[in-house]
């Protein structure tokens, strides 16, 4: 998953969001130089993304974008997925997403002094030039992997994605509409954290193995 999935399955913890947002940048056991609550906003991170990359519905969307990117189709996934988390924001949180995204802007400033030094280097390029809202747009998400092309191993192949995205645009949406309750119900039960919903029955009575 992205930035706004993994900030929103952080539930109502500034913490644990914190945690959340820095995971790709707190390696192996650095974790545990952090407090408690950041401490367990990592293991999460890496718990939604270990419970993502084997769900059968995630895989099932690689499908769509390995021709051209390999090994790096669940990264295309992660971002596509945000967009429709955007998309469908009205059917999960009951704070309209502008309001959200300015409360999250908030918190990231307000530990800026925690952030790794690598994350404190691009959040005020997150938080000015609204990363998040970029993912709204088919166009937005091309331009995100040719940008991100530029400065990562992932092929700039930023057109078959969008072509990709123009031509399963339904499937990819269905697909991301059946696994992201799935998900949220595997965070709330095995991490108790509180997700402000706007549909309390998506919380299943079920435990996930």
């Amino acid at each position: 998953m992205n930035y706004l999935a993994h900030i929103f399955l952080s539930g109502t913890d500034e913490a644990v969001v914190i945690g959340n947002f820095i995971g790709d940048y707190v390696k192996g056991s650095d974790y545990l130089m952090y407090p408690p609550n950041i401490r367990k906003g990592l293991v999460l991170h890496r718990r939604i993304d270990w419970y993502t990359d084997k769900h059968n519905i995630v895989l099932q969307s690689k499908k769509y974008f390995a021709p051209k990117y390999h090994k790096w189709a669940g990264i295309v996934v992660d971002i596509a997925y945000d967009h429709f988390l955007i998309k469908n924001w009205d059917k999960f949180c009951p704070v309209p997403l502008d309001d959200y995204k300015e409360d999250i802007f908030d918190v990231l400033r307000k530990y800026h002094p925690v952030l790794p030094d690598r994350v404190k280097y691009f959040v005020p390029s997150f938080i000015q030039n609204d990363w998040v809202g970029t993912y709204s747009t088919k166009e937005g998400i091309a331009n995100v992997l040719y940008r991100m092309s530029l400065r990562t191993p992932l092929p700039d192949e930023s057109l078959f994605a969008a072509e990709v995205l123009r031509k399963y645009y339904v499937q990819l949406d269905s697909e991301f509409m059946t696994f992201f309750p799935d998900l949220i119900n595997y965070v709330v039960h095995n991490f108790e954290v509180t997700i402000p919903l706007v549909d309390n029955t998506i919380i299943k009575d079920k435990k996930e193995p």
